[in-house]
């Protein structure tokens, strides 16, 4: 299945192609790399007309080049939601807006369940899903390894108006975190995790997708309350198929509630210039019957 991130005011993606995607990001426009655009398109004079051009090195990594002075950081909005955005010495900008598709759905079911939800945000980064499920009614702890990251979500906290919500903001391992939740035998009703293709917590544990993810959702199980309200999963990991979060979710979290439902696909954003489609990865979702 494909679901397209087409509810946005204050971003556009532009152009893409060439290896790289042209974005607006509220007044703000940005070239940056992208290595999915493997399509070709003119690098008309549009893609010359920019704020910021982050550079890729041949020795990995890169740098920006400003054409304007820029603020350190500017907001951005999202429905009733508001983040804030800066280009980071990485290439990003602390939001993935083609998370929106998933914001909309996690707000949609956590307002229809019409009970007090408990959620678990997993590789949280700058916590975009957390204040979703947050402006939406439910409870909500956040775990990242980043306490750069997590206090960059707590910004986002103050922005979206949720200081007086509960929130609770963790740095921690994220599996290290779920393992002493279930000895502590705490329960949520809903996960979301957005696990890396490799990294490290902060005791220098080393996190690889594809030995580890089982392990994280395996363990996961084991909070999960007796009516979970959904379980889901975003991946950025090149080489990994939708399908295998799927058939995972199929034998661990289905297997165990089957009487909800899983699918999984890739989630994109509309591009202005030509009509098509930019993909941004993956998802995997369990969710409860309504």
């Amino acid at each position: 299945m494909r679901r397209v991130s087409d509810k946005w005011i204050d971003y556009e993606c532009i152009d893409a192609g060439n290896g790289e995607k042209l974005e607006r990001w509220g007044n703000v426009i940005l070239r940056r790399p992208d290595p999915q655009a493997i399509w070709y398109t003119d690098f008309d004079n549009k893609w010359l007309d920019v704020d910021g051009f982050y550079h890729r090195s041949n020795k990995g990594g890169g740098q920006w080049e400003f054409f304007k002075k820029l603020d350190d950081y500017w907001i951005i909005s999202y429905k009733d939601l508001k983040f804030k955005v800066s280009p980071t010495g990485f290439k990003h900008t602390g939001l993935f807006p083609e998370q929106a598709i998933n914001w909309d759905f996690m707000i949609d079911k956590i307002k229809k369940a019409k009970r007090k939800i408990k959620v678990l945000n997993l590789f949280a980064y700058t916590g975009a899903a957390t204040m979703a499920c947050s402006y939406a009614g439910a409870d909500v702890v956040q775990v990242d390894a980043s306490k750069g990251m997590t206090e960059w979500a707590k910004e986002n906290m103050h922005l979206c108006n949720l200081d007086n919500n509960s929130i609770r903001f963790i740095v921690d391992d994220c599996l290290k975190f779920v393992l002493r939740e279930a000895r502590r035998g705490n329960k949520y009703d809903a996960i979301v995790m957005d696990p890396p293709s490799y990294g490290r917590g902060p005791n220098k544990e080393i996190w690889k997708f594809e030995d580890n993810i089982y392990k994280l959702i395996d363990a996961c199980l084991s909070i999960l309350s007796s009516q979970p309200l959904f379980f889901l999963i975003n991946s950025y990991t090149t080489g990994i198929s939708s399908i295998v979060l799927e058939n995972i979710l199929k034998i661990t979290v289905l297997k165990k509630y089957p009487n909800g439902i899983v699918d999984s696909g890739e989630i994109g954003l509309p591009i202005t210039t030509n009509n098509m489609i930019l993909p941004c990865g993956i998802y995997g979702r369990f969710q409860a019957n309504d």
